[in-house]
């Protein structure tokens, strides 16, 4: 009787095991290309899908240097759309957000939703924008895997990724799930 408890907690141990090496390979290698050549040993932080009302808007996924984030080391933000959007309507929310946290300067937010605005494009159910933090604080735009643009700006891309990353953001559930927090 011992004997069979025994062989059955051996046994549920080692499939345990292999379960959680088996997601940590699977999570290793779901890291897009572009991403590992900017992000080095990324690895996914967290995942949320962001829901507006009822509806889903995007699923986004947090990956950083071994799936640890800090602010002012390179990672990068995956957004994978489940609707339909209008690529200026997601560059002015994205300024609408930046103001929300403090930013003020409307000259300054006027020209980085004109460069948001010529970046993203109208996006369909399954269409991917990954935004990169890079290790020079610049943000690379990636849509569909494919580079659409950078923008060189300190400033930008802090207030860009603190519309999700920061204390401030106005989506507290979201910024816990991606920071694992």
């Amino acid at each position: 009787m011992f004997q069979r408890r025994y062989s059955t907690l051996k046994l549920v141990i080692v499939l345990g095991i292999s379960l959680v090496v088996l997601s940590k390979n699977v999570l290793a290698q779901s890291v897009p290309d572009y991403v590992t050549k900017q992000v080095p040993e990324a690895q996914v932080v967290g995942n949320a899908m962001f829901t507006y009302m009822f509806w889903d808007v995007y699923d986004a996924t947090l990956y950083a240097p071994k799936g640890q984030w800090q602010s002012d080391a390179p990672f990068a933000l995956k957004l994978d759309y489940q609707r339909s959007l209008d690529g200026k309507k997601i560059a002015q929310r994205s300024v609408d957000e930046m103001r929300k946290q403090g930013i003020s300067d409307e000259a300054m937010l006027s020209e980085w939703r004109d460069k948001m605005a010529a970046l993203f494009p109208d996006v369909e159910d399954g269409d991917v924008i990954t935004g990169v933090a890079t290790s020079d604080q610049a943000s690379e735009f990636y849509i569909n895997g494919e580079l659409a643009g950078t923008i060189e700006d300190t400033n930008f891309t802090q207030s860009f990724f603190d519309i999700w990353l920061s204390e401030k953001t106005s989506e507290p559930k979201l910024r816990k799930a991606l920071l694992q927090k």
